[in-house]
């Protein structure tokens, strides 16, 4: 979710100011999703990178993030939308660590969309604490080297349990992953646009997602052709393609 600081900037504001417009674009995108029976929804809030940024927009995020958790959670609940979070959260302060934690624990119970927030996250720490348990286990003599598997692998990411990535949308024109779900996101497709977040509602939502309809998702598979009588044998939205088997 990119561009709220150059959305502020060129419009003579703090960076702060596009910050809290883009918290606006969260909630009309997550509505959207929601309504529109997306499963997963994935924002990345928060990487591991900004911690990086100057001490006060890192306080002013926090203190954002604390916002939309107090006064969303309610409306989530009412959407039936379950949160789940991935991330070093243990960096995070106190409250907002609080914060996350507590409403997680109240939308837990709901089973419609899951809202996926990644929070003081990289997918490299990601990996790589997945690969470590994995070590460890093998050290141990729990798991036999030879049966490392991919599905091992994603069962120790934070993301366990939950699909593969289907769409990554990168708003602002940036064209680039910036670690984030690397693993999951191994054939997603990916949609890039100028829109900065702050002005991504609604309708550039779904205008994504009528992109994504038209694309043709072959994981490295070959399509066939519909005049030759023979149905494709790849999944549908959030399915594994044929022919992929767990370890």
């Amino acid at each position: 979710m990119d561009g709220n600081g150059r959305w502020a900037r060129g419009r003579f504001m703090p960076r702060i100011w596009g910050h809290k417009r883009g918290a606006d674009s969260v909630r009309e995108v997550v509505k959207c999703a929601a309504s529109m029976g997306v499963k997963v929804l994935s924002l990345f809030a928060f990487s591991d990178e900004n911690w990086g940024r100057p001490q006060d927009e890192v306080s002013a995020l926090m203190g954002l993030f604390d916002q939309y958790l107090q006064f969303e959670t309610d409306q989530l609940l009412k959407q039936n939308i379950r949160l789940r979070f991935m991330g070093n959260i243990d960096r995070l302060p106190e409250k907002t660590r609080s914060l996350l934690l507590g409403a997680a624990q109240k939308l837990s119970a709901c089973d419609g969309m899951t809202l996926n927030l990644a929070v003081s996250y990289g997918a490299r720490a990601e990996i790589t604490e997945a690969v470590r348990a994995i070590a460890r286990n093998v050290r141990e003599g729990i798991i036999d080297p030879e049966h490392v598997c991919e599905s091992m692998v994603a069962g120790g990411l934070a993301s366990a349990g939950m699909p593969d990535l289907d769409l990554v949308i990168r708003t602002s024109g940036e064209q680039r992953l910036s670690n984030f779900m690397l693993w999951q996101s191994s054939y997603a497709e990916l949609y890039f646009t100028k829109v900065l977040w702050p002005d991504f509602g609604k309708a550039a939502f779904k205008a994504a997602l009528e992109e994504f309809s038209t694309r043709q998702r072959r994981f490295g598979l070959v399509s066939v052709e519909p005049a030759l009588g023979v149905s494709s044998s790849l999944g549908r939205m959030g399915e594994e393609p044929s022919g992929k088997t767990p370890c």
